[in-house]
């Protein structure tokens, strides 16, 4: 472990004044077609008036439609994190301190899981919750929980083998030395709290695992499978395996969406110019195999793509990912497709013309071999379509959300 302490505090007091002019130099270098930005608008305020009409009744974590209707978990599965954090979007769209006053209110119901060592997914629980929280209220008790979380996370790290074990207790033998590409998002609340705290062990840790991510997910072709396994006692490498995915030799779609917002946000905190190659590769292939419509199919490599089911969730948050990546490489090509991935989402995948519908993005499938969820809604397609819009029509006050620092 070799990121330094000056390295951490740098990156912490950089924070606050270089995203917004990243921000705008990306927005400066390709300008905002008068047509998309109407389009792009109108779909946050439908998205907006949805989320309002629902939210009254919303009383645990959305995870999935069923019939158009959200079903629920109490404690958040993995996915609680989404709905705050797109409640913090629609506040900060609208200013409207109902929404506020309702993401306080559903963090707040995530608090049991800060001390839960027997999943990796601490950082979408918690990153646009907990953290968004504390970035625009200032209080104290969300980045002290985000910190309680952060804690609980890098207790899954395998030095042996350095990652972050995805799935199990700490104690269970089964997925001991199993790592999916989905991880790679849970690596900022780790960044975070070494730059709150000072401590760069969170870093290290974080950087440790991309580091082994980046050398064994991507392929030649910049394609990746959902998972890798270790010897978890060894660390020595096994080989790729798939859960989501169609095959071990195949691309799933939103795990190569989760790696290149991954990678690019690691480059983000870190600098380390692999991170930043490893996110170029996986959006290079990920952005040549979109079919004419740019909505994602599944899975790149299923034999019926491009023909075959798709996975809007996929596309809102490559669109994301793409957009950091612009402005980390300085290349208006990525936000170019990054704004056509979100105007074919505000176009075609949007819930419109359904008056059941208690989501806003339609056309989502969660798991296609467990045949779980095909062309449902999902959370995270909702949050990472507000926040990808957000980002193009409002870049600093997404800044004070999330954090779109760069080093």
């Amino acid at each position: 472990m070799n990121v330094s302490r000056r390295t951490v505090l740098a990156t912490a007091a950089g924070a606050a004044v270089a995203s917004a002019p990243a921000a705008r130099a990306a927005e400066a270098a390709d300008p905002l077609p008068d047509a998309t930005a109407r389009t792009l608008r109108a779909a946050a305020d439908y998205a907006v008036e949805k989320i309002r009409t629902v939210a009254p009744g919303v009383t645990a974590f959305p995870v999935g439609t069923k019939f158009e209707k959200w079903t629920y978990s109490q404690n958040g599965d993995w996915v609680g994190g989404f709905w705050p954090g797109t409640l913090w979007m629609a506040w900060l769209h609208t200013k409207d301190d109902t929404f506020r006053e309702l993401a306080v209110e559903s963090a707040r119901r995530l608090a049991p899981r800060q001390s839960d060592t027997g999943t990796h997914d601490l950082g979408f629980l918690f990153y646009p919750s907990w953290v968004t929280a504390w970035r625009l209220t200032g209080e104290d008790e969300w980045r002290t929980g985000a910190l309680r979380a952060a804690d609980s996370l890098i207790r899954r790290y395998n030095p042996r083998g350095r990652f972050i074990r995805a799935w199990g207790g700490l104690n269970d033998p089964n997925n001991a030395g199993r790592v999916i590409i989905d991880t790679m998002m849970n690596l900022d609340l780790l960044a975070f709290a070494s730059r709150q705290t000072g401590d760069p062990k969170y870093l290290d840790i974080a950087v440790q695992h991309a580091r082994t991510a980046g050398r064994v997910f991507p392929r030649p072709d910049g394609s990746t499978p959902h998972v890798f396994d270790f010897d978890p006692a060894t660390g020595a490498a096994i080989g790729p395996a798939t859960v989501q995915g169609y095959s071990p030799t195949s691309c799933w779609s939103r795990g190569q969406a989760w790696g290149l917002y991954g990678f690019t946000t690691m480059y983000r905190r870190t600098g380390e110019r692999g991170f930043l190659d490893t996110a170029r590769r996986l959006a290079d292939f990920a952005v040549g195999a979109l079919g004419a419509d740019h909505v994602p199919v599944w899975d790149f490599r299923a034999p019926q793509q491009p023909h075959d089911i798709k996975d809007a969730s996929a596309g809102a948050i490559m669109a994301c990912g793409l957009l950091d990546l612009s402005v980390a490489t300085g290349r208006a090509d990525y936000r170019a497709v990054a704004l056509r991935l979100l105007t074919a989402l505000s176009q075609t995948c949007l819930t419109e013309r359904s008056s059941r519908a208690e989501a806003v993005v339609a056309r989502c499938t969660r798991n296609r071999p467990a045949e779980d969820g095909i062309e449902i809604s999902l959370p995270y397609a909702d949050y990472y379509l507000l926040e990808g819009i957000l980002r193009v029509l409002r870049p600093q006050d997404v800044d004070r959300a999330i954090d779109l620092s760069s080093p």
